[in-house]
């Protein structure tokens, strides 16, 4: 359906693809992996014609229709969230607004000697509009708001009102409802909750078309994808299987890799300490001068390319008394909306308690209370003696200041640690070389998240409350988090969407319902095991 064939490119100075092919066959799920900047936009932005290649083709089978979905939603307003993502569903969309025309055509007395071609009209675009099902069109963009978490009221209500999240949501939803040959996601996991993210999982199994996704969330990617193409260094290439099997793989050829470089390494200073020795031997002559010929001949082995992960040993927080947070009777309501109704829960030393809940449950107000960033209209907060807590909140990121660099965000935070410190504080969070220099104003979410993690991590809290830590997070980036905070020895009380996050750092689970809190003793995965789902309210 779609071939790039020997495609190159360049951004600037940055050659992104060099002579590099891949296909997109009907009905195939691909994961398109990658570091950061590798290319995978660009990729995206050359299929859909917004961007051409230097050099190569990319050619797209006549007639076939293709949904974008970026990141990048603009500015949408002026109708209904429901009426947006009907507005994206193809030929219907653009007939179903054609009919409304007729229709107020109709009832213009203006228009009264036009009537019966009006009439004509009408008719010939109602049979075209029942043809493509369109009556049962409003219930289907309804039904795919539901699955990604909208209630009746915002699916009515104007759909420039909503937060840049929900946005995205009804942009995604746009894509999913018109159901095209093609789907090209870039991050679609991006702003889901757990439940909405599983239903997307099931949409995406479910759908017939060619898929092609970035994800960040591996999960997500390891159900969906049969395949994987791999941005590297300007080259596709293509594993057969989901995000574990190339994982694997790409573990496995890279240690080949380095056995062979290292083989052939030391052959060659075997061969080139012969030369240095005999070089000046007329005896030896002839064999010195056909061993430097083997030597110009041999097609040298590179070492494998190291991904930039940077080990940084985080000093053990302080120890706490044995009773970290306590909450007692706590009742919490927002205008008539009651979220806590006598609210009682004690969060004990080294407890790794993950919040599980619907949207609206009161996970994030939970964490506010916990942290007193919110106070509760009645009961008690409290927390234990000796804790020193560190609270990651989403606006944690607007807070950073735009104009210090990354460098001298850490050096005002942690004024009497050494250079070298700060740096290989900067390298664990994927901040190498240069980009310390970069102004905040100018990072990505991604990069802030990171960086307000190196700001809480250095001296580590022994409590932590952590609101979605893996939102924006690169895979490489949130499975060296995982690691970090696999080794912290404090207590943690966490919200978070990443299924593999959950189940690698949970050892308690909260589940907020609306009769109560119910507590699970066991992480995630014995959460899932013993409920038969994978979030509140959904069943597997």
């Amino acid at each position: 359906m779609i071939r790039l064939d020997n495609i190159s490119k360049q951004n600037g100075s940055r050659l992104v693809f060099i002579e590099a092919s891949a296909a997109l066959q009907k009905g195939e799920k691909i994961g398109l992996v990658g570091p950061n900047g590798a290319g995978k936009t660009t990729l995206f932005r050359m299929i859909t014609g917004q961007d051409e290649p230097d050099e190569g083709l990319v050619l797209v089978d006549r007639g076939v229709s293709i949904g974008f979905f970026s990141q990048d939603v603009g500015e949408i307003s002026g109708r209904s969230a429901v009426a947006e993502v009907m507005a994206g569903a193809g030929p219907v969309s653009e007939i179903a607004a054609e009919l409304a025309q007729l229709e107020s055509a109709m009832a213009d007395p203006e228009q009264a000697d036009n009537l019966d071609s009006i009439l004509e009209r009408f008719g010939e675009v109602q049979s075209r509009f029942e043809e493509l099902d369109g009556y049962a069109l409003d219930g289907r963009a309804r039904e795919v708001l539901d699955g990604l978490g909208f209630s009746q009221e915002m699916m009515d209500g104007d759909v420039g009102k909503l937060s840049g999240g929900w946005k995205m949501r009804v942009a995604l939803g746009r894509i999913l409802l018109m159901r095209p040959d093609v789907m090209l996601l870039d991050e679609p996991s991006n702003h889901l909750d757990l439940e909405s993210l599983i239903w997307l999982e099931n949409f995406l199994r479910g759908y017939d078309g060619a898929l092609l996704m970035t994800s960040h969330d591996r999960e997500f990617m390891n159900r969906i994808i049969t395949k994987v193409i791999e941005i590297d260094a300007g080259n596709l290439t293509s594993f057969s299987g989901d995000y574990e099997f190339y994982a694997r793989q790409t573990a496995l050829n890279e240690k080949q890799q380095q056995a062979q470089f290292e083989r052939q390494q030391a052959m060659l200073a075997k061969e080139i300490a012969f030369i240095e020795r005999f070089k000046a031997r007329a005896s030896h002559a002839a064999q010195v001068q056909s061993r430097v010929k083997k030597l110009d001949k041999i097609d040298r082995v590179e070492p494998p390319k190291r991904r930039q992960t940077v080990a940084f040993d985080f000093r053990p927080p302080p120890r706490s008394g044995e009773d970290v947070a306590n909450l007692r009777s706590v009742h919490k309501a927002y205008g008539n909306r009651t979220i806590y109704s006598g609210l009682d829960l004690l969060i004990r030393r080294k407890e790794r308690c993950c919040v599980l809940g619907i949207n609206g449950a009161g996970k994030s107000t939970l964490l506010k209370l916990v942290t007193g960033t919110t106070s509760p209209d009645a009961g008690t907060v409290t927390l234990g003696g000796s804790v020193k807590m560190g609270y990651f909140a989403q606006h944690a990121m607007d807070l950073l200041d735009g104009e210090s660099t990354i460098f001298e965000t850490l050096d005002a935070a942690f004024p009497h640690a050494g250079q070298g410190q700060l740096r290989s504080l900067a390298g664990a969070f994927g901040f190498s070389g240069d980009e310390v220099e970069k102004r905040c104003r100018v990072l990505s979410g991604g990069e802030k998240a990171r960086l307000v993690m190196a700001l809480m991590l250095f001296d580590p809290p022994n409590f932590l409350v952590l609101d979605e830590p893996t939102n924006h997070l690169d895979l490489a980036t949130k499975e060296m988090l995982i690691g970090a905070l696999g080794q912290y020895e404090g207590t943690m009380l966490f919200v978070s969407h990443d299924r593999h996050f959950l189940a690698a750092l949970s050892n308690r689970v909260l589940e907020l319902t609306p009769d109560g809190v119910h507590f699970y003793d066991g992480g995630y995965t014995e959460y899932v095991a013993r409920t038969g789902q994978e979030a509140p309210g959904l069943h597997s």
